[in-house]
């Protein structure tokens, strides 16, 4: 919410040229998002404050904040909205309208991978990216290894919000009519659906991305499902749905992890008390050693 207000109040009021204003407007964007996870990042890291509690609480002093800010700078009081961005701040097509027959459709689609695609290197082949993944394991143990873990947390923090400030400047700088920042009291409901896209993915770069994929297929299947004669809350409720079965689907995976270690674990016992080559239970070396006796 934060990192769409950047973005849309410098697509807005700055005038720049073309072939930048777009990319301020984007960077602002993910500035903001940065900006503001900080402050539940130094909360974590120095006074290990939850920061599920403090992110969720984030959440409603952005939502007050930034509707305190539309209607103070960019309000369209005819509309109730803000205003719309000017053209040059637009995410450019670069021919995709055309070659997909949708023309709405931007570069969005391509930062998001790109986007993805650079975290997975970030967290699979750098150093920066293990510690990241062994704070988040065990900061005690990873600071017990000699790793920065305060240093590590704020880090990543920073990182998931600056993605979150990207998300939000793609959303709102799409061409055309595009989509307005609205003054509802209302959460953006872009962060749930995010997080239902990372459960998915198993919280992997490159699985989120073809999640996301796959959820935004279901959602542009809204319109044609309605001209069908179903209700919009379908779309909810076939995602919520695919959720569910996937946090199911890891529960039994783990519960089939369990059984399968205590078969292997009974079997062993059992034959621990039944060596092979003696059906009573006494092994080969006591049979022979008693037979030399009885000779």
């Amino acid at each position: 919410m934060i990192g769409a207000f950047i973005a849309v109040y410098i697509g807005v009021k700055w005038n720049l040229p073309p072939t930048i204003h777009w990319i301020v407007a984007v960077l602002g964007g993910i500035l903001g998002g940065a900006l503001w996870a900080l402050i539940p990042a130094l909360l974590k890291a120095f006074l290990n404050v939850h920061e599920v509690v403090a992110t969720i609480m984030m959440n409603y002093i952005a939502m007050y904040t930034s509707k305190i800010l539309i209607q103070a700078t960019i309000y369209d009081s005819v509309r109730q909205e803000s205003k719309v961005v000017l053209e040059t701040a637009r995410l450019p097509n670069w021919g995709l309208d055309r070659l997909f027959g949708y023309n709405e459709l931007n570069i969005g689609i391509l930062i998001a991978i790109v986007t993805a695609i650079i975290i997975y290197l970030i967290l699979q082949k750098t150093t920066f990216g293990y510690q990241l993944k062994a704070v988040g394991f065990n900061r005690h143990a990873a600071r017990y290894a000699g790793i920065n873990d305060k240093r590590n947390i704020v880090l990543s923090l920073i990182i998931s919000g600056a993605i979150a400030g990207l998300a939000g400047a793609v959303i709102y700088l799409v061409p055309g009519t595009g989509m307005r920042l609205e003054t509802k009291e209302v959460i953006s409901p872009f962060g749930f659906s995010g997080i239902a896209v990372a459960l998915l993915g198993m919280s992997h770069p490159i699985g989120t991305m073809f999640a996301g994929l796959f959820f935004g297929y279901i959602e542009a299947a809204n319109l044609e499902l309605q001209s069908w004669d179903f209700k919009r809350e379908i779309i909810d409720i076939i995602s919520a749905s695919i959720v569910y079965f996937s946090a199911f689907s890891l529960y039994f995976q783990t519960f089939a992890d369990k059984f399968f270690k205590w078969i292997a674990e009974k079997k062993a016992k059992k034959a621990d008390r039944n060596p092979p080559g003696d059906d009573n239970g006494d092994s080969v070396l006591d049979v022979e050693e008693g037979g030399v006796e009885h000779a």
